[in-house]
Formats: C-alpha cells, sequence, structure tokens
C-alpha cells in the first residue's frame, strides 16, 4: 500500500480474474451458465464434495435454508444480537421470531452456555455467527442441536478459510451460509454460497434461487412453489474462481498481518484486543474495543485525518428500532451491548504492507493519548 488512505479493507483482484471477467463479457452469456456451474463445482470441492448452490448474496442463503428446513411464521430461531442485521433479519423475513442469545465475551460469538435456556417448545433452529472469522465451537453447538432437534443455520459470511480443530467451516455440519461481498475474504463483487445438508434436495434450492422454476424436457416448464430472484451471474462467478485459486495464500497473509498487530500494539492502552486463535479463524477482521470513556465517532474521525480508515462490525441489533418494536431493550443483552458499543474494525485485507499495520498501531496509540488528553 501507498502512504495515501488506508481503509480497513480492500479486496485483491488480480489481472487474470480481471481477464477471465473480460472473457465472460465477450461471450454473449452473463446470466447463470457455464462459469457458476464451475463455480459451485469448485465450491464443492473445498467442501469436501457437500453440494453448494451459488446465489447473488449471503443473506438470501441463509433465507432459503430456512425456507428450505421448512421454518416459519409461529416458528423461533435463536442467534446472536451481535452480528450484520441480515442474520436476523432473514428470520424475520419467513415469519419466524428470532431470540436473541447474549455473548461469550472471550470469543465474541453467541454463548453455548446460554442456549439451551433460551430454547422453547417454538424453537426451530439455530443461526451462529463466526465473528471476524473466528469459529463458533462447532463440536459443542451441534451437540445442543442435535439433544434437542434443531436446525442449525451456519452464517459463516465471515467464516471462508477458517476451519474448526483442522476441519474446514463447510465441509460438514448442516446448512453452511457463506458471503462473498467486497469487505470478505474472498468476494464475487456481490453474492454467496449455501453448502446443503443430505437430506436436502439441491433442486429445491434451485428452485427457490429462480422464481421457483422447474424446467423438464426441451420445453418444458412448471411452478410449484413461489420462488425469488437470487442467482449468480457468471461475471461473479469468473471472479470468485479467480479469488478462490488465491484463498490459501489470502489467508496465510491475513494470518501475518494479525500477528504483526499483537507483537506491535500497545496493551497500556487498555483496548480489550481479539481472542488470539491462528489455528482456526481466517482473520476477516481485526477488531479492538475501546478503552472505556473513549468516544468512538471522535476515535474514528481523527484517524480518518491520519488516513485510516476503521469500520463499526457491529452494534447490538436488539437496539434498533425494528427489534424493539418485538420487545427487545437495553440491558437485555449486555455483553453484546458493551461490545457493540466499543468495538472498532482496524485495517486488515492482504494487499497491506507490515509497515502499514505499524502506522495503524502508531495511529491508535497517539489519537487514544490525545483524546485522553482531551476529556474534561
Amino acid at each position: 500500500m501507498s502512504a495515501g488512505f488506508l481503509p480497513f479493507t480492500r479486496p485483491s483482484i488480480d489481472e487474470e480474474t480481471i481477464a477471465a471477467v473480460d472473457n465472460v463479457l465477450r461471450s454473449g452469456w452473463l446470466t447463470t451458465g457455464p462459469k457458476a456451474k464451475e463455480f459451485e463445482a469448485a465450491l464443492s470441492a473445498y467442501c469436501d464434495g457437500r453440494p453448494v448452490r451459488v446465489c447473488n448474496s449471503g443473506t438470501v442463503t441463509m433465507e432459503i435454508a430456512l425456507r428450505l428446513a421448512g421454518i416459519g411464521a409461529n416458528d423461533e430461531v435463536i442467534t446472536t444480537p451481535l452480528s450484520w442485521v441480515a442474520t436476523a433479519g432473514v428470520i424475520l423475513a419467513v415469519g419466524a421470531r428470532p431470540v436473541f442469545v447474549d455473548i461469550d465475551p472471550a470469543t465474541r460469538n453467541i454463548d453455548l452456555e446460554r442456549i439451551e435456556a433460551a430454547i422453547t417448545p417454538k424453537t426451530r433452529a439455530i443461526i451462529p455467527v463466526d465473528l471476524a472469522g473466528l469459529p463458533v465451537d462447532r463440536d459443542r453447538l451441534y451437540a445442543i442441536a442435535e439433544k434437542h432437534r434443531l436446525r442449525v443455520i451456519e452464517d459463516a459470511a465471515q467464516a471462508f478459510g477458517a476451519s474448526w480443530q483442522g476441519r474446514k467451516i463447510g465441509a460438514g455440519g448442516d446448512f453452511v451460509s457463506f458471503s462473498f461481498h467486497p469487505n470478505k475474504n474472498i468476494t464475487t463483487g456481490e453474492g454467496g454460497a449455501l453448502v446443503l445438508p443430505a437430506d436436502i434436495d439441491p433442486a429445491l434450492c434451485e428452485r427457490l434461487r429462480l422464481q421457483g422454476v422447474r424446467r423438464f424436457g426441451e420445453d418444458g416448464m412448471d411452478v410449484e412453489m413461489l420462488g425469488g430472484k437470487a442467482n449468480l451471474t457468471d461475471i461473479a462467478a469468473a471472479i470468485g474462481l479467480g479469488q478462490l485459486k488465491r484463498l490459501e495464500e489470502f489467508t496465510t497473509r491475513r494470518r501475518q498481518l494479525a500477528r504483526r498487530y499483537f507483537e506491535l500494539f500497545d496493551r497500556n492502552l487498555g483496548c480489550g484486543l481479539p481472542l488470539e486463535d491462528f489455528a482456526n479463524s481466517n482473520w476477516h477482521m481485526f477488531q479492538i474495543l475501546l478503552p472505556p470513556g473513549c468516544n468512538r465517532g471522535n476515535f474514528i474521525a481523527a484517524m480518518k485525518e491520519r488516513g485510516i480508515g476503521i469500520g463499526v462490525h457491529y452494534p447490538a441489533m436488539h437496539l434498533f428500532t425494528l427489534y424493539r418494536k418485538l420487545g427487545y431493550k437495553a440491558g437485555d443483552y449486555p455483553q453484546a451491548e458493551r461490545v457493540g458499543a466499543a468495538t472498532v474494525t482496524l485495517p486488515l485485507f492482504p494487499a497491506m504492507a507490515d509497515n502499514d499495520v505499524d502506522r495503524v498501531c502508531t495511529g491508535v496509540i497517539e489519537t487514544l493519548t490525545k483524546l485522553r488528553a482531551a476529556r474534561p
């Protein structure tokens, strides 16, 4: 990177991928076609042969998973309040109710110790989130799900390239949803993928993905269910194929940068650092908690003045108006509220140089020192 503005993330698109997109544009076939099928096959191979279907977002993949699991009106789905709003939004979209469970302050993921207390006769599924690329404990998660006969829709939007106990996220489990948004570890521009369990017919996923249409013979067509418009274009798939080839390279570099953050970060600042996990996490984000009393907006503005972009991922979603209308209120999930109010995402992406990390760490020290001195 140059000495100019350093964003908190930036995708790395190589010339080979740009040429592949050019070839698609020249082919005359732009929507879902051979490249999308090739991308699905490559993702299936990555997920140890499990069926994978690609869609135009990681949000719709979770909604389709809920529909495939038969979840709808009067059902409850347990999830975390500390995630992007899509995680709970898809539950509302199918007519079910999100039931939040507070987070574990160490991992910042859903607190598995609290899940069983939230299960009711209406509970049908759990949607765990691998925040910042750190996987939820899959062994404990699935033990709870099996005990209570619940489906699991893994919101692994941030976990592509991560693993649990040596097994890639996506290679096992129930439904697994990935996102390929531009801020994710690999991108398709916009897009997502759903890894399907053995009891689900991939053809049903395809129908929900594209208007409910079923084709047969040379000219036969029928619609037996209501579907959406969620197919991925071949343009996007060409980008994804190029990105997938570089996944190991990207993950290795992210881990190197995260290690440098831990090496250089001043522990005397009073910030909360993420769990130092290099066996499982893909280091999708490097998030710190600002010290008590620090105004986050002032910190972000001051870092921006230094040419450093800072992200916020995520406010506790039960405090948004939509969820307050459902009866949620401040104080319901104190750990998520505390972390959600203090978290900031520091720059971390493969094209960063080591001295970019140095620059960020210096910026954090000087900014927090200045803000502390300015307090009344």
